[in-house]
């Protein structure tokens, strides 16, 4: 190789190591600016449809009340002696976790309608002790209600929906968390406390997003 060569080369790997630490720098201060940027995404699964059911309180609850609220929503019955009572132990958790949050939320759907009228509910939230304006519980329309868990939260098969709706009992261990946006981000098992951790952490992340 020529001397100019040699000299052409070494700069080169100047100009490299010139642009290449540029933009190392530029990235550093973006993720000191920017809270969340070096933090990887998790694509959506699917997105929250309009609905509209009724509180512990007799209140009506729409899409409207969860808009810019990061939430996790769960079904249960208040009559479950299996999986909800672990479910709704390890809720609790996220709850106790997350109450200091303003944005964050907690939606318990019942999936038996027919028992847990809102006289049912109320008495179920009031033995939790927890702030029900943070941690809501609802009722309504079967159909509605099971709608919204196979087809926004995706938590149960929406092949299930195939079979009369007074044929149908949905019971899942699956809660959905939901972002500012409406977008659901991420499906977790609730009966596993390492899944509720990753939860917890996960919603931190979306709460500064």
């Amino acid at each position: 190789m020529s001397f100019n060569g040699i000299i052409m080369s070494k700069k080169g790997w100047l100009y490299t190591l010139f642009f290449v630490t540029l933009a190392l720098g530029f990235y550093f201060v973006l993720a000191q600016l920017i809270p969340g940027y070096t933090t990887p995404k998790f694509a959506p699964v699917s997105f929250v449809r309009p609905f509209s059911f009724t509180t512990q309180d007799g209140k009506r609850f729409t899409e409207k009340d969860v808009a810019g609220k990061v939430y996790v929503a769960e079904y249960f019955f208040t009559t479950c002696k299996t999986i909800c009572p672990v479910m709704n132990n390890h809720l609790r958790d996220v709850y106790n976790e997350l109450k200091g949050e303003k944005d964050f939320l907690i939606l318990s759907h019942t999936c038996d309608p027919d028992t847990d009228s809102v006289p049912q509910i109320k008495k179920y939230a009031d033995s939790m002790q927890v702030d029900n304006s943070r941690w809501i519980f609802l009722t309504g329309r079967k159909d509605s209600l099971y709608n919204a868990a196979r087809i926004s939260y995706t938590i149960d098969d929406p092949n299930n929906n195939l079979k009369r709706i007074e044929d149908q009992f949905l019971h899942t261990q699956f809660w959905a968390l939901v972002d500012r946006n409406g977008d659901v981000r991420k499906i977790y098992d609730g009966i596993k406390k390492n899944e509720v951790q990753k939860l917890i952490s996960d919603a931190k992340k979306l709460l500064k997003e």
